[in-house]
């Protein structure tokens, strides 16, 4: 596994046991591997330049996100290809994209869940989603179908404006069966979204989800959940609220979504009342930046080293340098807060913004997963004296969260292609050092 902290250091563990007179690697030392869980909807992004009168063609409302049959999915798609209409074409889900950040920053194994087509041809919306997804993302776990999987099309017109068509195929009949509770107890996180709990009554999706809920609460296995859009929030807030105090550990959203879930506008604010329910919050908002905030106790909280920052808590980034912990965790539990700016002032240029926020949770699911990593293997380290929930400190990881998110804005795809640079190619190598 790559090392998830300074970017300067060599992004490896020192967890090899070397002979003291060769500095040779001892070959009968065999490292525990671990893994994250992640449970999605597969589906395909496909975005296209088109005008109204095709819009018109297949009766879609211009500017809306509206549902679409099968038959419909098949004629829509077949005209863009045949026109040449496709502008971009990618793996996508907000789950399956973090599980492929993951192990693309990781350079380790994650296990997504959820269903795949059966029958595959090359070309189709089920090799498009395999044929972009990391190979360090074991699939042998999806659940195959007779039939296909999502796709969402993102149709846009010259006035920039996008219409949204989705069709939902057989994404949402993933079987509680399929859920396999000891890959489940074994995991170091279980990462869900709240789309999972957006289906219909003869679905299964809803049902497999919880099991697997379930299942890590039992097992003591962190539980993540990325609220993923504020409209499924606004429905059912009190639902939420319930829902991430009795099974949730890490809660991802941006400042639409926070507004949603405690009706608090400011992000520090509402990354504080999400505290209420769970350990540790990442809040991402926009041009401001990142939020993020958890609990250490009083015994291991650590002073930062940077001004510290006003705002609607008083110098709420003090112990921003301690490492979080399980507020179970905490004799005596101190909350702790911190504020990383968009990295560079952010991108001159936006290309994409669908999936930043899935690459910022993927940096703080490599931190978390790091650490129980270093702590399997060398249980013994003075680092895990502090039973901290993950590796760097709150911090840092903010920083990672926030270049991770920044690469994916300068870039079509909503997924990382690549892991981040060793050094920096701009003087912004100091963003890392501090």
């Amino acid at each position: 596994m790559k090392f998830p902290g300074r970017r300067q250091h060599k992004h490896y563990f020192p967890v090899d046991n070397k002979n003291p007179l060769t500095n040779q690697v001892n070959q009968q030392t065999q490292l525990v591997r671990n893994y994250i869980v992640g449970i999605d909807q597969i589906l395909v992004d496909i975005e296209a330049k088109v005008d109204q009168a095709f819009l018109d063609e297949f009766d879609l409302k211009r500017g809306m996100s509206q549902v679409i049959s099968d038959e419909v999915t098949e004629r829509l798609y077949d005209r863009l290809k045949r026109d040449s209409l496709v502008y971009y074409e990618f793996a996508g889900g907000t789950i399956g994209n973090t599980m492929h950040n993951y192990s693309v920053l990781a350079d380790d194994r994650s296990v997504l869940l959820g269903v795949m087509s059966s029958n595959i041809r090359v070309g189709d919306y089920a090799y498009r989603f395999l044929s972009n997804t990391s190979s360090r993302v074991d699939l042998n776990y999806l659940q195959p179908v007779n039939g296909p999987i999502g796709r969402c099309f993102t149709l846009i017109d010259d006035t920039g404006e996008r219409t949204f068509g989705i069709n939902a195929g057989l994404i949402n009949k993933l079987h509680p069966d399929s859920i396999c509770e000891s890959l489940i107890e074994g995991a170091s996180a279980l990462v869900i979204s709240s789309y999972l709990m957006r289906t219909e009554e003869d679905d299964t999706m809803t049902q497999a989800a919880i099991k697997a809920v379930k299942c890590a609460n039992e097992a003591g296995v962190p539980v993540v959940l990325t609220l993923g859009t504020k409209f499924l929030i606004e429905k059912e807030p009190e639902f939420w609220r319930e829902f991430v105090k009795n099974h949730v550990n890490v809660l991802t959203m941006n400042e639409e979504e926070a507004l949603a879930i405690t009706d608090i506008e400011d992000p520090l604010l509402a990354a504080d009342k999400c505290l209420d329910w769970v350990d540790m919050v990442i809040c991402t908002a926009g041009p401001e930046g990142l939020y993020m905030a958890g609990y250490v106790d009083e015994a291991y909280k650590r002073e930062t080293n940077y001004p510290l920052l006003p705002g609607k808590i008083t110098d709420f980034n003090q112990y921003e340098f301690s490492r979080p912990m399980l507020l179970k965790d905490c004799e005596s539990p101190l909350r702790i807060y911190t504020h990383t700016a968009p990295y560079m002032g952010g991108p001159d240029s936006i290309k994409n913004t669908n999936g930043a926020g899935d690459a910022a949770l993927a940096a703080v699911l490599h931190d978390l997963s790091a650490n129980v990593y270093h702590k399997k293997n060398v249980e013994n380290s003075s680092k895990h004296t502090q039973n901290a929930l993950t590796y760097s400190s709150l911090s840092q990881m903010s920083k990672y969260a926030n270049r991770a998110s920044y690469e994916v804005l300068v870039q079509h795809s909503p997924r990382l292609s690549r892991g981040l640079p060793e050094r920096e190619d701009s003087l912004e190598q100091a963003y890392w050092a501090k």
